[in-house]
């Protein structure tokens, strides 16, 4: 089985190639500290809009900077090689910045997704992505379904052991 988790260098040869094939690129990005039904139901959909899917995930590091300690509950190794192993998912590459845009600057997917948390306006790589006439989109979101809420709901029931 083709290694799905690639750095940079490895990661742009293989997209270079699916673009020449005439392959759509759809992109998505975020922590997927804990993965849950609406990541892989936003995962599918967003493979059905192209060809080639890439997930950007935020380092250790990133998610720090953005959720504050003690994320991320999983290493980013861990959460890699688990995104890896769906199959709608066809390549996984860790950025260590708190936002994704040099990584969509570098692919330069035909399609940029987030789930319905971000709006089209607040997505970040819009302007990029649109400069060359890509589309970007928010999916919808699976209702009462979080990482946040994940992670209160295992503390309550923590809390009323004995």
């Amino acid at each position: 089985m083709v290694n799905k988790v690639k750095n940079v260098s490895e990661l742009l040869p293989a997209i270079a190639g699916h673009k020449q094939e005439g392959k759509k690129i759809v992109f998505t990005n975020g922590c997927y500290d804990l993965l849950h039904i609406g990541h892989v139901r936003c995962f599918k959909e967003a493979r059905n809009l192209g060809d080639v899917l890439v997930v950007g995930l935020n380092s250790d590091r990133s998610v720090r900077a953005l959720k504050g300690a003690p994320r991320p509950i999983v290493p980013e190794q861990e959460r890699a090689e688990i995104l890896a192993a769906l199959e709608c998912i066809d390549y996984v590459t860790i950025f260590d910045q708190d936002n994704p845009r040099d990584i969509i600057a570098q692919v330069k997917p035909d399609i940029l997704v987030k789930g319905g948390d971000w709006t089209v306006d607040t997505i970040v790589g819009r302007d990029i992505v649109e400069s060359y006439g890509g589309k970007v989109l928010s999916l919808p979101l699976t209702a009462g379904v979080s990482t946040t809420a994940i992670v209160n709901n295992i503390a309550t029931h923590l809390s009323k052991q004995p």
